[in-house]
Order: structure tokens, then C-alpha cells, then sequence
């Protein structure tokens, strides 16, 4: 049972201090004040807002800590993003510091080109208001915000120096309201209202490391918007990109990177097909065992995933144990999954 007054947060290593209201989750108090904790899909199906509570009681009111086993359960590890503290908590969290200064907004767009990359995955360009301008990280994403007041969350595709419009990469899901529209309903000039940008996955260009990028499905978008911005700040580090994919139609993206690699010979890029035809002459199977045949020690790497659920709760450990150190593993887990909890007003 929850507290009917605010419950005291403090950050025990940094001793920042903030206060949630009553059944609102820990992640959505420190992001209404100014506090950013990592975080991805905001509903309990991955593990990026994963800290540890210290003191204190908490409860999930909203959706279960699926990402969570339950050996991390007893060691104190906490989703922030269902987590909801009953009276004064400690916690242990990591804090961001590179969106803070990034505002998010509530904005109109128009769409302005609906492309079919396959038969189930769609890319649509939103055109902004002339005067507006999203001002995002590569990786980030934004909520479109549906008449019944849920949401639905997508990675921009296109890196924050382009200009002229907003990439999505839509999968169209079976009993989804909104994918359902973008592939039946929806045309060009329709305006759609979003909120953005959101989460705390984006590349960390303050390390001079090496990148492994990884995708799962349309987990791709991110990387995209990842690649493109530092080609175009002229970043020529080395990059693996391992992208898995059901089968070889899927890779729909596959001469976009081969341009890529004319401009970025640093750029390795690995597909990997989980059902191959007899004609397939790649990688097959899981992408986060492909990347761990290549690269068996990833002790040098800093590792970007953005993928299924599924994908990301497999991979986590393997890296882990192939020696990325887990401040180094950054990842956005998405799938048609659980709606989350309500903001605060």
C-alpha cells in the first residue's frame, strides 16, 4: 500500500535528493525534476533503469519487473520505471548527464512519405512545424501519442543533423491499433502529435573506443541515426554492425550500409539470418552469437544493442561475460509489450 504523502529519494552516491508523489514510479519523479536515470521502454520488459534500492520499501503497481531474475530481486536490484517507493527510499543509480540539458517537447507533425522497406516494416518521414526544430541524441526516440490517451514508442531513425524531417521505422504487429493504421488508414499530409526525445540510449562520443553495434529487427533505426551522426562528424573510429534479421528480405537496409562503407571503411558489417534460405551464404542463428564468434573478447569494445526483448536479455550476460564491463553496455529493448504508467501532469 502506498504512502498518501510525497516519499523522500536520495542518490546515495551522488546524494542528489527528489521527491515522488504517491504512485508515481521513482523514474518519472527524477525526470520531472530535471534528474535523468538511464531508462529505455519505460514498462518493465528490459533492464535499463536497473539500480539498486538501499533503504527503504518499494512496490510495482503497474506492470511486474519482468526484466528482473529473481536472484537480482533479492541482491535490491529495482526497475525505477515501476518501481513506486512506500515512504523515504535510498537508491543506487546511475545518473546521466548528457540529456539533461535537451528539453522535451510536445510537438505536431505532418507526415510527409510513407515507404514500404518489406511487406511488414514501413518507413515514414514527419515533416515539423517550419518554426520547430527537435533537438535530440542519435538513438533517442519519441512517443506518438494516440487519441486514447496510450502511446507508442519508436527510435528516430534519422541523426540529429538532418534537418528537414524525423525517420521512423514502423513493424507492423498483429492487434496493434496504431501499426494497423500506418499500414491500412494511415496517408500522406496526416498530422500525428508526439513527445520527445525520450530515453537514455545514444552513443557515448566522450569514449575513444571502438563500437559494436547490434540490432534485432527494426532495433535497427537507432543504429542508423548512430552511424549517420558520426559519419557526419567525420568520426572515423572502427565499427562492427551486426544486424539479425528472420530472413535475408528483412536486411532492408543492406545497400544503405554498402554506401555507408564507401564513406566509413572502419565500418564492418555483419548480417546475420535466423532462417536462411539454401542460398544464404552468411551468418546464421542468434546476432549476439555471431558477434561473440567474431569477436570472442569484447574487453576493448563499448557494445550498443537495441533490440527485442528477447534479444537484449540474452545478450546482456554473453557480453558481459566476454568482458564488456556492464557501464560500458548500453541498450534499447523494445517490443509491442505492456503500455506505461501514466506520466505525471
Amino acid at each position: 500500500m502506498s504512502s498518501s504523502r510525497n516519499a523522500h529519494i536520495r542518490i546515495a552516491s551522488t546524494g542528489r535528493e527528489f521527491s515522488a508523489r504517491p504512485d508515481e514510479t521513482i523514474l518519472t519523479a527524477a525526470l520531472r525534476q530535471g534528474i535523468v536515470l538511464p531508462y529505455s521502454c519505460r514498462n518493465g520488459t528490459c533492464a535499463s533503469c536497473k539500480c539498486r534500492l538501499v533503504e527503504g520499501e518499494i512496490h510495482y503497481p503497474f506492470n511486474p519487473p519482468a526484466a528482473l531474475e529473481q536472484t537480482e530481486l533479492h541482491d535490491g536490484q529495482m526497475l525505477s520505471c515501476q518501481a513506486v517507493a512506500e515512504g523515504d527510499v535510498v537508491i543506487e543509480a546511475r545518473e546521466i548527464e548528457q540529456v539533461e540539458d535537451i528539453p522535451v517537447r510536445l510537438l505536431p507533425a505532418r507526415v510527409e512519405t510513407m515507404d514500404r522497406f518489406t511487406e511488414d516494416t514501413m518507413r515514414l518521414r514527419l515533416k515539423l512545424p517550419a518554426a520547430a526544430r527537435l533537438q535530440f541524441l542519435a538513438g533517442q526516440y519519441i512517443d506518438i501519442l494516440l487519441p486514447d490517451g496510450k502511446r507508442r514508442a519508436f527510435s528516430l531513425a534519422s541523426p540529429p543533423s538532418e534537418r528537414e524531417f524525423i525517420e521512423l521505422h514502423v513493424k507492423h504487429v498483429d492487434g496493434g491499433g496504431f501499426t494497423g493504421h500506418v499500414f491500412n488508414g494511415m496517408q500522406a499530409k496526416e498530422i500525428v502529435r508526439f513527445e520527445g526525445p525520450l530515453g537514455t540510449f545514444f552513443f557515448r562520443r566522450s569514449s575513444e573506443r571502438p563500437a559494436v553495434l547490434v540490432g534485432g529487427g527494426t532495433g535497427f533505426a537507432p543504429l542508423k541515426a548512430m552511424v549517420e551522426e558520426l559519419m557526419h562528424a567525420r568520426d572515423d573510429r572502427p565499427l562492427e554492425l551486426f544486424w539479425g534479421t528472420r530472413t535475408a528480405e528483412d536486411l532492408y537496409a543492406a545497400e544503405l550500409i554498402r554506401t555507408w562503407q564507401d564513406e566509413h571503411p572502419a565500418l564492418n558489417f555483419v548480417p546475420v539470418v535466423s532462417e536462411p534460405a539454401e542460398d544464404w551464404r552468411g551468418e546464421t542463428g542468434f546476432v549476439h552469437e555471431a558477434v561473440l564468434r567474431h569477436h570472442p573478447d569484447l574487453s576493448g569494445w563499448d557494445v550498443y544493442m537495441s533490440g527485442p526483448p528477447a534479444m537484449i536479455h540474452a545478450a546482456r550476460p554473453a557480453f558481459i561475460k566476454a568482458g564488456v564491463p556492464e557501464e560500458r553496455l548500453f541498450y534499447d529493448s523494445f517490443d509491442f509489450a505492456p503500455d506505461v504508467p501514466p506520466a505525471a501532469d
